[in-house]
């Protein structure tokens, strides 16, 4: 019998008085249901404790009404009423033999507190950390004490609510410690301010009176964020980050240790490919401290996991993104099963749904936010109810999915793709500059498709409703999926732009297809406001291609903003060089010349034009569809035809992923459980 390579990922580690199964430690993160969704909540994080690991967190959890975050989802244990709730996922968790983790949290000037209206408070005053015209108030030594008392409460509330291992927080700039340990966030000159040692003093209490109130029978946990990513001008690991690390190194049972704000923390794959990318940051602290340690950087690969730890950087492997990517990574990693791994393609698809606040989603994992509203495992799926065939047309990211499931529920699936590649806009958009990671949504699902005997896939075949009618199969699942507009209805326009038929016009894909064709000057028109036009532009100047940026929203790439990218987005073009005119839409096209019009005064400016690549609006592809209802209408068949993904609606490759499973997920089932799942939700008591 061979021994596994991954044997040390699955040692047990103490935290103080508690100690973990194994090595795998879902750090906290949020998910957009929070203390308004507790049993969707506790659904989500039961999974991850099921799926193998040793530690499983809550998202920061809010400790009075004066960090209230309100309207975003996040947890409150303000008091005891709070217990209940928090209990279902301490149970859910525990209920697989994994610990519970609590991130207590006062947020300072980062609180809105748009709920309680009580002014917000931080170590200085300045202004809130979010867009509202009002200041936070600087605190006195009564609220510093009222503050210590309240998170001790909310220490043995956590306690009470069955937690074994309760945060510290000190980082992504959202927390009163670590406004207190920043020097650009903290001019005090009493004790609580002047000096890293003075600027320290609040976290060593609190870490000294968490321990007093609860050390007994809970880990005692602090994140930190070594390094700011600003130089100079911010905490730096070399420096300050390293002299908070002696000064406290062992006061906490464990150090979650990152660096900061949230942007850096959790930076997408387009601009950091890099998996382990924080551990030039964090790997020191080990050296300082006989606690544990865990990081975080998007670990995926299991062999890298194990060199971590054999390698002394880390004790933990710490995760939020890739936990949400595939919640059974550890157990999958435990039986050897590493090509079965979803693997985490950094597009913050799932922090957008925490701004959003909305339940969280993923692009790799189309069951998370599901679990309690539909059921849904990402590894256990409804077994077939009848021997019928299925045929699914086309194979991007909906269709690949949808196979995908299909044939887990054990059905015979046909696949048929009009192209000679599988994976649709997936191949499309992962061969952009700094998107290479997405191409694992078509990966990992080609993998999987080819390991069932119970597929057939069949390549540069364009089906008509008439080869249907051949195949004998009346079950069909149409992905067709949709193509971009290039008459320039968008957003901001409701009419095709005049004169476009006297300058070249490309879609996104004609563009990168015939770049070396492009004549300038080139204008790429970004009407959707999305993430794709700023790919493109950024794309295209690295091919020596001189790219003018037209949008009429105030910024490049607003939707990015939602994943913490926008700030880098509009960066990345301005340095390579793109000219960039926010504000404008454009009102038609003649003599080689764009008029653009002003979204707000309505004044021309005029900007030479030879091609246009159109980012604006997608038409779904319902041909076939059109064709087989009409045929159904006529009487001529009788199939059972549904239209998803792109087709069905345009959207982010996430939301075809989601469409494709539950399409899957609903086929053969009762109206009445459709309808039950739709309409699912947590309604408050009235009592």
């Amino acid at each position: 019998m061979n021994k596994n390579p991954y044997a040390r990922l699955f040692e047990p580690v103490q935290i103080g008085p508690v100690v973990t199964k194994n090595r795998f430690y879902q750090v906290p993160h949020c998910c957009g249901m929070g203390h308004v969704r507790p049993r969707a909540h506790a659904a989500m994080r039961g999974v991850k404790a099921k799926g193998g690991w040793g530690v499983v967190s809550t998202e920061e959890a809010e400790i009075h009404p004066s960090s209230d975050l309100a309207p975003y989802a996040e947890q409150r244990i303000w008091d005891k009423k709070d217990i209940p709730a928090l209990q279902l996922m301490t149970e859910a968790v525990h209920e697989h033999g994994a610990l519970a983790a609590i991130e207590l949290t006062h947020s300072g000037h980062n609180s809105t507190n748009l709920f309680s209206r009580i002014p917000a408070m931080s170590p200085n005053a300045q202004a809130v950390n979010f867009l509202y015209p009002k200041q936070a108030r600087r605190m006195n030594k009564k609220d510093i004490s009222d503050f210590r008392a309240w998170h001790r409460q909310a220490a043995l509330n956590a306690k009470a609510a069955g937690f074994d291992i309760v945060y510290v927080y000190a980082g992504h700039g959202m927390s009163v410690a670590q406004q207190f340990i920043l020097p650009d966030m903290n001019n005090r000159s009493d004790e609580y301010g002047g000096s890293l040692e003075n600027r320290l003093r609040l976290t060593r209490e609190l870490l000294e009176e968490t321990r007093d109130a609860i050390g007994d029978s809970c880990g005692i946990a602090f994140r930190f964020a070594v390094d700011e990513l600003k130089g100079k001008d911010g905490m730096q690991f070399q420096e300050e980050g390293h002299a908070v690390v002696e000064m406290l190194a062992e006061y906490p049972d464990l150090w979650d240790v990152n660096v900061s704000d949230w942007s850096n923390d959790s930076q997408t794959s387009r601009f950091q490919p890099e998996e382990a990318y924080q551990m030039p940051y964090v790997e020191f602290v080990k050296s300082i401290t006989t606690k544990p340690v865990v990081g975080v950087g998007r670990l995926t690969s299991p062999d890298l996991m194990v060199k971590l730890v054999e390698g002394g950087a880390l004790d933990l492997i710490g995760a939020a993104r890739p936990s949400i990517a595939d919640p059974y990574l550890p157990n999958k990693i435990k039986e050897q099963k590493t090509d079965q791994i979803k693997e985490c393609i950094g597009c913050n698809i799932c922090v957008s749904s925490d701004n959003f606040t909305v339940p969280i989603r993923c692009t790799q994992n189309p069951t998370m936010g599901e679990e309690w509203r539909r059921g849904w495992d990402p590894e256990y799926i409804k077994p077939k109810i009848t021997d019928q065939r299925a045929l699914v047309v086309g194979s991007g990211p909906s269709g690949l999915e949808c196979t995908v499931q299909l044939a887990r529920r054990g059905y015979q699936v046909i696949l048929v793709e009009s192209e000679n590649k599988l994976g649709g806009r997936v191949l499309f958009e992962s061969g952009l500059r700094g998107l290479s990671a997405w191409k694992r949504v078509v990966d990992n699902r080609v993998h999987e498709i080819l390991q069932k005997s119970n597929i057939e896939v069949y390549k540069e075949s364009r089906l008509k409703a008439e080869h249907i009618d051949e195949l004998g199969i009346n079950n069909i699942f149409l992905a067709t999926g949709s193509s971009w507009r290039k008459d320039g209805i968008g957003r901001s326009r409701r009419k095709p732009i005049p004169g476009l038929e006297t300058i070249t016009v490309y879609s996104p894909e004609e563009a990168v297809q015939n770049y070396k064709d492009i004549k300038a000057p080139l204008v790429i028109y970004d009407d959707e406001q999305g993430y794709l036009a700023g790919v493109l532009a950024d794309h295209l100047m690295a091919k020596n291609i001189e790219v003018v940026f037209v949008t009429p929203a105030s910024v490049v790439s607003p939707w990015t903003d939602s994943t913490l990218e926008q700030k880098r987005v509009q960066a990345a073009l301005i340095s390579s060089g793109v000219k960039i005119m926010c504000n404008q839409s454009i009102s038609k096209i003649e003599n080689s010349t764009a008029q653009l019009e002003c979204a707000y005064t309505g004044s021309i400016t005029e900007l030479p034009c030879e091609t246009i690549v159109m980012v604006t609006e997608r038409i779904s592809d319902t041909t076939l569809y059109d064709s087989l209802v009409q045929n159904n209408l006529e009487g001529k068949t009788q199939y059972n035809v549904q239209i998803i993904g792109d087709a069905e609606a345009p959207g982010l490759i996430a939301d075809a992923v989601y469409l494709g499973h539950l399409a899957a997920q609903n086929f053969e089932a009762d109206e009445a459980d459709i309808q039950k799942g739709m309409f699912m939700r947590e309604m408050p008591s009235l009592k």
